[in-house]
């Protein structure tokens, strides 16, 4: 029995291998779409009044906008807020009896470090070792630091030139997901049913996805394309804080200032001093939670620190908001002229305590990387995704790879299988929705 169980799988691979082989080829492969969107500056900014933070961001939607009606997707709109959305029906002669399955991934870069004047460079049929980025030879990919590399033997690696970042994060998903589009309308022999695509601004600086219209987008189901390693399927991301700590001082003339003036400066330097070393991010790995003091202003009247709070469960986030507390009335001790005051909003919840519900979401997205020849895996993501926001507002919404690496920085890669594989895992998806569905 085992023995003709092997030869069925075999001879069901053969015939999967087939019909692949008969295929027609996109109009464009994913890498040469992900080297285009690359060179586009789409840099979002933090705290800015609108949506999108920059006006650049709309220079890739409305391409495309353009692109989406060329391949001839339906419902193609550019909302106010620079979200690209799109509808590609079904082929299924009951598509209806198919959940509309939704793919979304985001636009911008992070503000963290330069996306203006990107320089795609590909390491071709790399060979191992470390790769020195050209413009500046201090920046170099290491084997040690990234021993995915020796999965990459022969592969060829995507680089940006060591100025800036790449834009991996994310436009690796948006060639991938206009890619599978592209191959979709190419092949219409491929049975899925109707899929529902967008594209998001700000997503690293968390606004955009506030502005997502669910209803209009008509998906009852969807996923990110916004992972890293090839296989790795999330359904789990942080449950997130934001704390804003405000030190009021009182400012007058230096020459005059013995017994007048507080310094707002002293009080934050103290408040900084007192951050727990084993809670802060440079120090935590896994599912450990984290405090983050990421930004802040120092001045004599008023200083400002800004502090993300991060942990996977409820009870966790509670307890260091209760850190960052306590840590301010220590300070106020010591500084009892200063004011200090703590705001903390919340920024979005794990995304599992939804998604617990809809387990063949996850069960899809590993089976279709199966498909596509990569042994899937489960990560719980240590930041976030607009999945998070979507999912708690009622549109499931776990995160596929993309197969990139060292996300907003200047050692960003990925590779043209990491873009391929993506490509093909998403194609497979939309089969195994309409599969289940008969």
């Amino acid at each position: 029995m085992k023995q003709i169980l092997v030869v069925f799988i075999v001879l069901i691979s053969a015939v999967f291998a087939s019909a692949q082989g008969q295929l027609k080829p996109p109009k464009e492969t994913a890498l040469d779409r992900f080297l285009r969107y690359a060179k586009i500056d789409t840099q979002s900014q933090d705290d800015q009044p609108t949506t999108p933070s920059t006006r650049k961001q709309l220079n890739l939607a409305n391409l495309l906008a353009k692109e989406l009606k060329d391949l001839g997707t339906e419902n193609v709109r550019v909302s106010e807020f620079g979200i690209v959305y799109a509808t590609l029906p079904g082929n299924l002669p009951d598509n209806s009896r198919v959940p509309v399955v939704g793919f979304l991934s985001h636009m911008d870069t992070s503000p963290a470090v330069s996306g203006a004047n990107v320089n795609p460079i590909i390491h071709r049929n790399y060979q191992g070792g470390d790769i020195a980025l050209p413009k500046d030879p201090a920046q170099v990919i290491t084997v040690a630091k990234n021993p995915i590399l020796k999965e990459m033997i022969g592969d060829d690696i995507i680089t940006a030139d060591g100025t800036t970042l790449l834009g991996s994060d994310d436009k690796s998903g948006i060639a991938a997901i206009m890619t599978m589009v592209d191959t979709l309308i190419q092949n219409r022999q491929i049975k899925h049913g109707t899929v529902a695509i967008a594209f998001s601004p700000d997503e690293e600086v968390g606004t955009g996805i506030d502005k997502f219209d669910i209803k209009g987008f008509g998906a009852q189901v969807a996923y990110t394309v916004d992972g890293e390693a090839l296989g790795e399927i999330s359904n789990e991301t942080w449950s997130a804080r934001t704390a804003t700590v405000t030190f009021k001082g009182k400012s007058t003339h230096p020459g005059n200032a013995k017994g007048i003036m507080v310094n707002a400066m002293y009080a934050l330097a103290d408040y900084l001093s007192r951050f727990p070393h084993d809670m802060l991010p440079e120090t935590t790995e896994g599912r450990v939670g984290f405090v983050h003091p990421y930004s802040g202003v120092a001045d004599v009247e008023e200083s400002t620190l800004k502090v993300l709070l991060r942990d996977f469960d409820i009870a966790g986030l509670d307890t260091k908001e209760k850190v960052l507390r306590d840590m301010v009335q220590a300070t106020e001790a010591k500084f009892p002229d200063d004011k200090i005051t703590i705001d903390v909003k919340e920024d979005y919840q794990n995304m599992k305590e939804v998604l617990k519900n809809y387990p063949e979401l996850t069960e899809n997205a590993m089976e279709a990387a199966r498909r596509a020849g990569l042994k899937p895996s489960i990560k719980a993501v240590r930041g976030g995704t607009d999945g998070s926001n979507l999912t708690v507002r009622g549109l499931p919404t776990p995160d596929i790879f993309t197969g990139g690496q060292n996300f907003h920085g200047k050692l960003e890669f990925n590779s043209r299988r990491g873009l391929e594989k993506t490509t093909e895992t998403l194609i497979n998806l939309v089969q195994i929705f309409a599969e289940k569905a008969k």
